[in-house]
């Protein structure tokens, strides 16, 4: 009973406790998949091919198959976050994503045993993500709604300045093993504060809207239009080339004279600068076209691809890697709220989902192209990253093709905030 008292505490008040659980929810993304797979993958390459010999395509190809089975089961994870309490999903996710990073440190010669590792990753990378706590952050919150997500988001930011240089340390003090164990443990940092305070607000029924007079094109309508499959496409060519650069950046910039120090630095600028990239979206998408803004963001991600490919110095890595991080991550910010301006909100979480799949694909090509690539070269060629930046350049060339009318700018804040179907607490 106190708890449903202390939630009709003004949002504005500190002792609002949606703020808890939102902290809670920082905390959770912070150690969760999304910061720590993607940003130290590339630092176990090198590692993994002195000790076993496995071919840099082969170790790519473990990322492509989580990203699939991230892409697949998701809807699904959904659908449970819907029916039952937060906690009851993300916990046991947590749990046995810590699990599974830790057994890393068990590899044996067989690649299998590395593929299905990151198979059981995939199947339960987004119950621990921003994925499954944005659902609960929006039950809390009406007036300081974007504000809280914007919050929850910087958690992956966080997590990828940090984990890289630790990462990178682990590895060359304690050798690979150990470092996986570092990181199992890690993860399971989540778990005491979102078993404590992540909970859906508990009157959720009475500031719930009224979805039987949602408005929207339906799925096969969404789907005959040139727009959603222009947005589909550019997220399938940014996940390309965002996924291709970051899971082998390390390598590449050791391949290219790069000291490993710089090299995880590097990883931790892209992280850091994609929570500055992220913030100036949210600021700006409401006083500008987001089409033109999303054209903005990928060029940049495209220059910084561009400059990686021939950086052979600390200074030049880092640049590009703070003008890879403002771009890449930031378009996908903006491609929920295309969807919701072009498509109403009827069939948000549909047409959303549908969207996993576009990037999944890019997201699981890109890493095994680059890495058959250098397994036929011996060597990361500057020709290979550039042709990473020529897709970067032909997302931004695909969104010019999106067109903008400047009404309706308040509803579309609308429609995204309410487009999440919110779960209650049992």
């Amino acid at each position: 009973m106190s708890e449903v008292v202390n939630s009709r505490v003004d949002e504005s008040s500190i002792r609002y406790p949606g703020w808890g659980v939102t902290a809670a929810a920082f905390t959770g993304v912070m150690v969760s998949f999304a910061p720590i797979v993607p940003y130290t993958f590339s630092l176990f390459l090198n590692p993994l091919h002195s000790e076993f010999g496995w071919k840099r395509e082969a170790i790519g190809g473990t990322f492509g198959l989580a990203a699939i089975t991230v892409a697949l089961v998701s809807p699904g994870i959904g659908v449970l976050l819907d029916r039952f309490a937060p906690r009851r999903i993300i916990l046991p996710s947590i749990l046995i994503f810590a699990l599974a990073l830790a057994s890393l440190s068990r590899l044996g010669p067989h690649i299998g045993q590395f593929y299905l590792t990151f198979f059981v990753i995939g199947l339960v990378a987004n119950g621990t993500a921003q994925f499954a706590y944005t659902r609960t952050v929006l039950t809390w919150f009406h007036k300081h709604r974007g504000f809280a997500l914007a919050l929850l988001l910087t958690g992956s930011g966080v997590g990828s300045i940090l984990y890289p240089p630790l990462t990178l340390w682990a590895i060359q003090h304690h050798g690979w093993r150990s470092a996986y164990l570092l990181l199992g443990g890690i993860a399971l940092l989540g778990l005491p504060l979102t078993a404590l305070l992540v909970r859906n607000r508990p009157d959720t029924v009475a500031v719930r809207e009224d979805h039987s007079s949602e408005t929207g094109t339906t799925v096969a309508g969404a789907l005959g239009t040139a727009a959603f499959w222009i947005l589909a496409g550019i997220i399938m060519l940014s996940a390309f080339s965002e996924n291709g650069l970051v899971t082998n950046l390390a390598a590449i910039l050791t391949d290219h004279g790069v000291i490993a120090q710089s090299a995880a630095l590097a990883l931790s600028v892209r992280g850091g600068a994609g929570i500055v990239g992220r913030l100036c979206v949210g600021f700006l998408i409401d006083r500008f076209s987001p089409q033109r803004i999303q054209t903005f963001i990928l060029l940049l991600s495209a220059i910084g691809t561009l400059i990686l490919a021939f950086a052979n110095s600390s200074l030049i890595a880092l640049l590009g890697a703070a003008l890879l991080g403002i771009g890449l991550g930031s378009e996908a910010d903006v491609a929920p709220y295309l969807l919701a301006r072009y498509f109403g909100r009827r069939h948000f979480s549909v047409l959303y989902g549908l969207t996993w799949t576009a990037y999944a694909i890019g997201g699981a090509t890109g890493p095994m192209m680059i890495g058959h690539l250098y397994d036929r070269a011996g060597f990361y060629q500057p020709r290979f990253i550039v042709y990473l930046a020529c897709v970067s350049f032909a997302a931004a060339a695909l969104s010019l093709a999106l067109q903008w009318d400047r009404g309706r700018v308040e509803q579309r804040a609308d429609d995204i905030a309410s487009a999440s179907t919110v779960s209650l607490e049992n």
